[in-house]
């Protein structure tokens, strides 16, 4: 009996694996959409995130004679990086296909892994224009980084657990219940984390060519064909990953039997995407802000971590 409920595990946390490498790219269509609402138009197809990964992977990549290894490894290893972050986020309240306590620093120790690997890559190319982009995203990692430990270390003293799953498998209405203001200080600092890690607006603007205002885009100008797809996969697989987590947060849909596994992966699902359109909507209703005001936005949602956890030690 345990080895039958055992694959019965390991079947549903592969299907919600599959779910995320398959459905991630629609996460940008929607926000395209959702986008070209508010202006009027009728924007992109939902799909088309999936035409362009399918454009740049037929096409061959171009490398420079000033680059190394390291330029042509940087794609291929974020975006592993970001695979294996995808095996630990759990989804509806349901455990990712690897679960173990202390999980949640692996979890945030990936992405620092990735962002390291393409700015390395970056700087491999010998331009000081994307040495200047390499620079301004470890500037803006470093409170995001601690925006999203802090927020862990505090989700791990509400629940009493240490690992994604467990964190998320313990928060249900009783909790919020009891711990409301620290569990929506604790979303609120992962919200602004999201759309640092993913670039997004008002952090970063993943579709402008203004030189003096880029961050993640200046960092991939040099790279094409697979490893350019390698890097927009990557990016959609952070984006719902993390929003994976969050909508774990804010959506405490539980429970054990079947029935209610796979309606606790719907609502996961439609958590992700209903932060896509949050997403649309923020990007729609607001500029990026200056560069020298996004350190101050990520160090307030170092803040929002902090007095959460201050909140529960107190």
């Amino acid at each position: 009996m345990s080895a039958a409920v055992d694959m019965n595990m390991l079947g549903g946390a592969l299907l919600r694996m599959a779910a995320g490498l398959t459905l991630c790219p629609l996460l940008f269509g929607v926000i395209n959409r959702v986008k070209a609402l508010f202006a009027g138009r009728r924007g992109q197809p939902l799909l088309q995130t999936y035409y362009d990964l399918a454009k740049l992977l037929r096409k061959g990549a171009v490398y420079s004679g000033a680059t190394s290894w390291a330029f042509g490894l940087g794609p291929a290893a974020g975006l592993a990086c970001c695979l294996c972050a995808l095996a630990l986020a759990p989804l509806g309240g349901q455990p990712g296909l690897f679960s173990f306590e202390g999980d949640l620093f692996l979890f945030a120790g990936l992405y620092s892994l990735g962002r390291f690997l393409t700015a390395t890559a970056a700087l491999d190319t010998g331009s000081s224009f994307e040495g200047m982009g390499a620079s301004r995203e470890m500037q803006f990692a470093v409170p995001a980084e601690l925006a999203l430990i802090l927020g862990f270390v505090a989700l791990a003293q509400a629940t009493g657990d240490y690992s994604l799953a467990g964190i998320l498998g313990r928060l249900d209405l009783a909790r919020w219940q009891a711990c409301g203001p620290v569990l929506a200080l604790t979303a609120a600092a992962l919200f602004l984390v999201l759309l640092a890690e993913t670039c997004r607006i008002p952090v970063d603007d993943p579709n402008t060519h203004l030189e003096l205002t880029m961050v993640h885009e200046v960092m991939v100008l040099d790279h094409s064909g697979p490893d350019l797809a390698f890097i927009v996969y990557g990016q959609a697989l952070k984006m719902w990953t993390l929003g994976a987590v969050l909508a774990g947060l804010v959506i405490p849909a539980r429970g054990g039997e079947a029935s209610s596994m796979l309606l606790g992966a719907v609502w996961g699902v439609a958590g992700i995407f209903g932060l896509a359109v949050v997403i649309g909507i923020v990007e729609s209703s607001m500029a990026r802000l200056r560069l020298l005001l996004v350190p101050r936005l990520l160090v307030g949602a170092t803040a929002l971590s902090g007095l959460a956890l201050i909140l529960l030690l107190r």
